[in-house]
């Protein structure tokens, strides 16, 4: 990642744009410049010999200061913290306080030095977290195994992993069986037991045995590329207070080189007795102490810390203004099968009107034989044994609703009230269940399928309070008899069911007016695209794999738990919050340094130290959301 300085093109903090130097190279310039800064100090009854120690010592640490200034000099466009900082010390030398000159330089380079290494240590970290990529894959071909690339592998063909290797691609194990390391991409410590028939993404780290598969996916739409791409993309989209910080140094250090003119012109002309060498001085002090370098790195390193931080944990937050926004949540609104239940459904009761309950079980498995919605599954599971497609025909599903068939030479209608009401077939007030099923325009009896609601589902509903969200609401396509007591057990705000899509999306535009904070919505990210897409924060849930939700979602939790989205809002909430700290501790510091050199009571030597130590302390606060662990795991 390349950082980039809007107020400045090209600062020390910055000069190499994406070229990191290592530390060790630019200790070995800076220690031979502090041996003769230090020596400098020594030779104070030789002031020629003094001024040559620390000229040199000045042209080792700022000889790329120096040159970045003098090039934006000529290009016109020198109005940055180099320019700055070789103002002051040129200054210094003029004012004849070379040691003070000297010091500016070496210590403001001492400071970039460590800037430059905290910085690249959370870069590293990051691509340490993103060493997914494979290095070849082992596939079968000519009756052998061949290490190629993994770009080069194609959909079906049979590749092998062994123990310690990571699984290059996407693929069904169709031999073997090992525990898989998930860690990378889920965020989970515990291993993942893979046996034929298991899915296996890559990015998975095969432990303990030889694993065979066949490849589903090419490389570029693999789980493994596809975190990639999103964390190396996230850093792209700015965060308003990354914006704010870009709009600022625009304007600040052109103010702050005018304020240093005021400074050192006004004061000689309009006080008595006061010198122009002294509040020239002054002037200098104003100039080291405001360079903005504090601010414009340790911001986006903030938010890139927080990007990171999250991937660990199987969060993938897609930019920082997104961590934003999940920082000033207020209202999460979260769909119930797949996200806060786990989608298993089963047939919990019957409710036959007209037939007997095996005849009502049999003709809705009939009618949903053609179906892949996890209620048809449960009907026909229910029913137990093998459909005759020859007793069905004419077969049509309306998405949202139910299906129409004719079965056994009658129609059937099998699905929501609603759908049966729509078609003119009247439903007893006392019916309940959540299937109901109308033969030849008769009601003739309800199923109730019921899903099971997460482990970690009702924690994660209290952990959301706990975080400061004013309201957990449930939307869901499903009726109120089977949405109701899943809404009571989760303890949330309230419930809507019976929702189509395009349904969801209103009660999600109706929340947002509600609150002057953001509104998310956590789905499975495949129906609910539409919703996820309108919310201000669109949370796809489980979506290891699915394009869907990778395309159509902000946030993208690596597995199916609720209480990462708990989790996700205390890691955005605490990046936010030291961005926030960064940036009003680089302002005070400045400010109160500023005020005491236009005073008098700060010299140089107070001002180099105030900028340096702000810019360190900056830059290590802000790598702290890298390393945070949620709370509750």
């Amino acid at each position: 990642m390349t950082h980039t300085c809007c107020a400045c093109t090209g600062c020390a903090c910055h000069a190499h744009h994406g070229e990191e130097k290592t530390f060790w190279a630019a200790y070995r310039g800076l220690a031979a410049a502090a041996a003769l800064f230090i020596a400098a100090l020594f030779m104070g009854k030789w002031p020629w010999v003094q001024l040559a120690f620390c000229v040199v010592s000045w042209g080792i640490a700022g000889r790329e200061v120096v040159f970045h200034a003098l090039r934006g000099l000529v290009k016109g466009d020198f109005l940055d913290e180099n320019f700055l900082m070789t103002l002051a010390t040129v200054g210094a030398f003029c004012l004849g306080e070379y040691p003070e000159a000297a010091a500016v330089m070496l210590f403001y380079q001492i400071g970039e030095a460590f800037q430059e290494r905290a910085a690249g240590n959370s870069r590293r970290s990051i691509r340490a977290l993103l060493a997914l990529r494979p290095a070849f894959a082992r596939v079968w071909r000519g009756e052998t195994w061949q290490k190629v690339a993994p770009e080069d592998v194609k959909v079906g063909e049979v590749i092998a992993v062994y123990p310690g290797e990571r699984v290059p691609l996407d693929g069904t194990v169709t031999d073997g069986a090992a525990f898989a390391d998930t860690s990378a991409l889920t965020g989970e410590s515990v291993p993942k037991r893979l046996e034929t028939g298991d899915t296996a993404l890559g990015g998975f780290v095969c432990k303990d045995g030889k694993l065979t598969l066949q490849v589903a996916r090419v490389y570029g739409q693999s789980a493994t590329a596809k975190v990639l791409e999103l964390v190396e993309h996230a850093a792209g989209k700015k965060a308003r207070a990354e914006k704010f910080i870009s709009r600022f140094a625009r304007w600040y250090t052109p103010l702050v080189v005018a304020g240093a003119v005021l400074v050192a012109v006004v004061p000689p002309l309009l006080v008595p007795d006061a010198t122009f060498k002294t509040w020239v001085s002054r002037a200098l002090v104003f100039l080291v102490v405001s360079c903005p370098c504090a601010l414009v790195l340790s911001v986006p390193l903030g938010f890139f810390g927080g990007i990171g931080g999250a991937a660990k944990n199987g969060i993938l937050i897609k930019g920082g203004n997104f961590v934003e926004a999940l920082a000033r949540l207020k209202i999460l609104a979260a769909d119930k099968t797949g996200t806060l239940t786990k989608g298993v459904f089963k047939v919990t009761a019957v409710a036959p009107l007209s037939c007997t309950a095996p005849e009502l079980l049999e003709i809705c498995a009939l009618a949903e034989a053609a179906s892949n919605h996890p209620v048809a599954a449960a009907l026909r599971v229910a029913y137990g044994k093998p459909v005759e497609p020859a007793r069905v025909k004419d077969v049509r599903e309306i998405a949202g609703k139910g299906v129409s068939a004719q079965v056994d030479g009658q129609t059937v209608l099998v699905g929501k009230a609603a759908f049966l009401l729509e078609s003119g077939i009247s439903i007893p007030p006392q019916a309940a269940g959540s299937v109901f099923c109308a033969q030849d325009g008769k009601y003739i009896g309800s199923v109730t399928v019921s899903d099971e609601i997460k482990a970690d589902a009702t924690r994660a509903v209290q952990a959301l309070k706990k975080e400061g969200i004013e309201k957990v609401v449930m939307l869901t396509g499903d009726n109120a008899a089977a949405a109701e007591p899943v809404a009571k057990a989760l303890q949330v705000d309230g419930f809507r069911a019976d929702l189509l899509p395009a349904q969801k999306v209103a009660e999600v535009e109706r929340l947002q007016q509600q609150t002057a904070g953001t509104v998310a919505f956590v789905g499975d990210g495949i129906n609910d695209a539409p919703v996820l897409a309108r919310a201000d924060v669109g949370i796809a849930m489980g979506a290891l794999g699915s394009d869907a939700a990778v395309e159509a979602a902000d946030v993208v939790l690596m597995t199916d738990e609720p209480l990462k989205i708990a989790q996700a809002v205390a890691l955005a909430r605490f990046t936010l919050k030291v961005v926030r700290q960064n940036i009003v501790f680089a302002l005070a510091v400045k400010a109160a340094i500023l005020a005491l050199g236009a005073g008098g009571a700060a010299t140089l030597w107070e001002a180099v130290f105030a900028d340096v130590g702000v810019s360190v302390v900056a830059v290590l606060n802000a790598i702290r959301p890298l390393k945070y662990q949620p709370k509750e795991k």
